[in-house]
């Protein structure tokens, strides 16, 4: 069964309040009409009732016909029957009376073959207990009818203001919700070309416009992602395309002619070292690919990051003392994270500090033990990296200095992006800030409850 669409249903919705609305003011008003009748009904029958009362006062038998024909005679609509204390029949106004009239005190209704009429039943005397009974008639079958047309007519408007309603909801559900018929075209011209399509958002009703900047928002988030991919893919082919034409130069080089065994051993420990490049290379990308899909998963142990410091300066501190760098590390904190993980993040800061300070330069690994987190900052005083390129140190294949060269395992661009994704698989965040000839990488880690 085909679903209605959000434009009918917002028509018969509204359609539907409409006619409980009419229907219930209808009654309303009919209810109101009726009881308003039965009011003057019962205000006429009482000032009718004292008049009889009175021209029956201290009359003679032989004159009481006469004064109630002279009464009733002024209103074409009302009858009167007069009854003895025992309920024998003393007078009947008019011979359309019905047989059968309600006994009890008080006003009532009742319909007798095709007229309606309103009952008043009262004593003559009030303060005697033997008081003929007089039975008071109106008809009132014109009220009726008044009342029967209304109600027929509430109907009518009932039917009509629902159906004005369906059609007028219609059109208004289908004019409002014109930017939701234009946020689909948009979604229906997507593609992996055209992710720069964007809704106009000045142009959208407060209620949409949030919906809007959201839709907006991921298709920028898309874009971005696909460019990245793109660029990515790219630079792939871009980093393999090197050492894979050395390997097949330097191969066939070889093979152009027979050589000494120690020109084929020389070839292939050359050829050796461009695969160990290429494979570390896919091993770093795997890394990554692990740490987009939430796999990396590292292990909580208790670390002392000040004897975890130390080993690492201890290990680069040959490559500092060749460079003419001098290493330094201040303060402690612990943590519980994954020591390999970790140690490889350092590592890869430590790395690109030495490699980018001058002769005499100072490398600073600092640690600070705050309330809720950890701060760890590897900073090198050198030629700084500009504001424009900050945001884009952690990227995959980026490289800010243009003149790192192809085909060496230390100049992939992935240290930084496999350093970020470490320190975001541990719960933190790292940035890079450079300024008054200082670069500092900042890691904050956050402290276990």
């Amino acid at each position: 069964m085909r679903r209605l669409s959000l434009s009918s249903r917002l028509a018969l919705l509204f359609a539907a309040c409409t006619a409980v609305v009419s229907l219930f003011a209808g009654v309303l008003f009919n209810r109101a009409s009726e009881a308003h009748f039965i009011e003057l009904d019962q205000q006429q029958l009482d000032s009718k009732l004292i008049g009889l009362r009175r021209a029956l006062q201290d009359v003679q038998p032989s004159e009481s016909q006469a004064r109630l024909a002279d009464e009733l005679s002024r209103q074409a609509d009302l009858s009167l029957r007069i009854t003895g204390a025992q309920g024998q029949l003393w007078f009947d106004s008019s011979p359309r009376i019905p047989q059968d009239l309600p006994r009890k005190n008080g006003l009532s209704t009742i319909s007798d073959d095709g007229a309606d009429y309103r009952v008043l039943n009262a004593p003559l005397y009030p303060d005697k207990t033997d008081s003929p009974q007089l039975t008071l008639l109106l008809d009132i079958t014109h009220h009726q009818h008044f009342l029967q047309r209304m109600q027929h007519l509430i109907w009518l408007t009932v039917g009509l203001s629902a159906l004005a309603t369906a059609l007028l909801g219609a059109w208004a559900a289908r004019s409002g919700l014109r930017p939701l018929r234009r946020m689909s075209a948009v979604a229906r011209g997507i593609s992996a070309q055209s992710l720069n399509a964007r809704l106009p958002e000045a142009q959208m009703p407060p209620e949409l416009a949030e919906m809007a900047h959201s839709f907006n928002a991921m298709l920028g988030r898309l874009d971005d992602s696909f460019q990245r991919l793109s660029a990515f893919s790219a630079d792939i082919a871009h980093e393999l395309r090197t050492p894979l034409s050395n390997l097949l130069t330097h191969t066939q080089v070889t093979l152009t002619r027979p050589r000494p065994i120690e020109d084929y051993r020389e070839a292939l420990h050359s050829n050796l070292e461009e695969l160990q490049w290429m494979a570390q290379l896919v091993n770093d990308m795997l890394y990554l690919a692990k740490a987009d899909h939430g796999l990396l998963m590292p292990k909580r142990e208790p670390l002392e990051l000040a004897d975890e410091a130390e080993a690492l300066i201890e290990f680069f501190a040959p490559l500092a003392e060749d460079a003419g760098v001098t290493l330094t590390r201040e303060g402690h904190a612990r943590i519980e994270g994954d020591r390999s993980m970790l140690r490889r993040a350092l590592s890869n800061l430590l790395d690109n500090a030495l490699r980018f300070t001058p002769t005499e330069g100072v490398v600073r690994l600092s640690i600070l033990d705050q309330a809720n987190a950890v701060r760890i900052s590897v900073e090198n005083r050198g030629e700084g990296i500009s504001a424009d390129q900050l945001p884009r140190l952690f990227d995959r294949f980026y490289r800010a200095d243009p003149a790192r060269q192809e085909g060496s395992s230390e100049h992939a661009g992935l240290g930084l992006a496999i350093t970020q994704s470490i320190v975001r698989a541990h719960g933190g965040q790292i940035h890079c800030e450079s300024a008054e000839g200082w670069t500092r990488f900042v890691i904050e880690l956050p402290k276990e409850d």
